[in-house]
């Protein structure tokens, strides 16, 4: 069993930037790939990045591509996403989730919120 702890959200003005964090429990970390995703209010939860188990690879949705960078600290048992240009749309809860084969993401974290002021 897999948990998974979020931390670093908070309240930012556009154009600021945030670092959110994801702590993971379990011995089984490094063999997992991590990703990252997002909800907003009214809206259906939606993919960010992903990476794989040795950060050797990541991926991308279309629409997150050079704002954000997902990494990981298989020493610390934890993975990033880096958040830059913030924008007011980009307010959503975000989620840590951790898959041991894909497609299929078996453990997720209870979500940090990001609020994004104009």
């Amino acid at each position: 069993q897999v948990q998974l702890v979020e931390s670093g959200g908070g309240l930012v003005q556009a154009g600021g930037s945030l670092r959110l964090s994801c702590a993971a429990s379990g011995r089984t970390f490094s063999s997992l790939s991590m990703g990252w995703f997002r909800q907003a209010p009214g809206k259906e939860r939606e993919f960010i990045a992903r990476i794989s188990w040795s950060g050797g690879s990541t991926y991308y949705a279309d629409s997150m591509k050079g704002r954000f960078a997902i990494s990981r600290d298989n020493a610390k048992n934890t993975v990033y996403l880096q958040m830059n240009s913030l924008k007011p749309e980009d307010t959503a809860v975000y989620y840590c989730a951790a898959a041991h084969g894909l497609p299929l993401w078996d453990y997720w974290g209870q979500g940090t919120q990001v609020t994004v002021s104009s």
